[in-house]
């Protein structure tokens, strides 16, 4: 790894970093809030058969318990578009687009080699997310707390979560790194990317509205984030190596296929 590109990394990025876990916290702070005020009168919904359980869910969370209720908060759009700007937008632009604006030859031409490019990159993006995944549980931790919700829930199963929650956006980085470093356009890796993690949510989706095909989750990589299982005590181990295989193979993909690839003329 080379600490000067990684500083100077981290430093493009800081002012960004910083706007969007201010947006984290106040979005986790205000899942338990939410949860207070709403569960009941959810529940009594349900109970009346007014609106179908299912409905009142995102992915695996429902505001039933809080522990589902912390789950919606982190597998919502919201949090998807608080993950993604680092997730998809800044590991796709981080090869391609220094390509496409034809300074990825200038940064090369310095004493750096191109794996030694890919993991400064990838560390950097690595602490971005985790930045993030923090200031989300952190702002959840601080809700918790205002409304006296700590008998609830476990906290000391929070890094668990934290290291869950991380390894599944570090498997979309990875992707959106191994897209970039094979692309010499922005656009073209940005959409494969964007699939990629779009497939997988609307498998998540699709399963836990529609019964008949909950089937479709267990191939959702958001399926394998499962926050209300650890909070409860019931996390799976199969959920951390399945991400961890996701995470491996565009790794050794981009490792392999970056340093042997030729550099078209930039246009």
């Amino acid at each position: 790894m080379n600490p000067r590109l990684f500083l100077q990394t981290l430093r493009w990025n800081q002012f960004k970093l910083l706007a969007v876990a201010a947006a984290a916290i106040g979005w986790g702070l205000l899942l338990p809030i939410i949860y207070t005020s709403f569960s009941d009168a959810f529940r009594q919904l349900v109970n009346s058969g007014t609106i179908p359980k299912q409905l009142l869910g995102v992915g695996s969370g429902n505001f039933f318990s809080l522990p589902g209720a912390l789950t919606i908060g982190l597998e919502h759009p919201l949090t998807i578009a608080f993950m993604g700007i680092f997730a998809v937008g800044s590991s796709v632009a981080a090869v391609a687009g220094e390509r496409e604006r034809g300074t990825l030859e200038v940064l090369l031409a310095r004493p750096i080699s191109r794996r030694t490019l890919y993991r400064t990159v990838a560390a950097a993006l690595i602490v971005l997310l985790a930045v993030v995944m923090a200031a989300l549980l952190g702002g959840q931790a601080i809700g918790i707390a205002l409304q006296g919700l700590g008998d609830q829930i476990n906290l000391a199963y929070m890094p668990l979560v934290f290291l869950n929650g991380l390894m599944l956006w570090t498997a979309f980085a990875a992707f959106g790194l191994a897209a970039s470093v094979s692309f010499d356009r922005t656009a073209p890796a940005l959409g494969l990317t964007m699939a990629y993690l779009l497939v997988n949510y609307f498998l998540e989706i699709l399963g836990s509205l529609w019964t008949d095909v909950a089937w479709s989750q267990q191939y959702s990589l958001f399926h394998h984030f499962q926050p209300g299982e650890i909070l409860t005590g019931k996390a799976d181990p199969l959920d951390f190596v399945i991400l961890a295989v996701a995470i491996a193979i565009p790794v050794m993909f981009a490792v392999i296929v970056f340093p042997r690839r030729d550099l078209a003329a930039p246009s």
